[in-house]
């Protein structure tokens, strides 16, 4: 039986206190919200939130992970997000990347292509 590989992929889950207060930030980092559930109004948020074939689901359930989780992006915009964020990538081995925290203290680390 053939697999269908392109429809495979891993959805980091990360810990927000409160999802209105947080999706902004992500949308300034070029994401956009693919869809939010709550089971009853007042129960904490789940969400995803998709840039490009990049997913992050976004939770405000207490046992779904740990706060201040740590997500590791590779985009292809490394300069421009740096722009918007007003924060300078760092030459490293395998390439230059800058680390950004979200307002829930999970932290995004972002490389971009190599410095030529």
């Amino acid at each position: 039986m053939k697999k269908n590989v392109a429809a495979e992929q891993a959805v980091p889950v990360l810990r927000v206190r409160e999802l209105a207060a947080v999706l902004g930030w992500y949308l300034r980092l070029g994401f956009g919200l693919c869809w939010e559930h709550r089971f009853e109004p007042g129960f904490p948020a789940f969400a995803e939130v998709g840039r490009g074939p990049l997913r992050l689901f976004l939770s405000e359930h207490e046992g779904d992970a740990p706060a201040g989780g740590l997500v590791y992006l590779r985009l292809a915009d490394l300069d421009a997000v740096a722009e918007e964020f007003g924060v300078t990538p760092r030459v490293q081995p395998w390439g230059r990347e800058l680390e950004l925290t979200d307002p829930s203290g999970n932290r995004l680390r972002i490389s971009g292509p190599a410095a030529e």
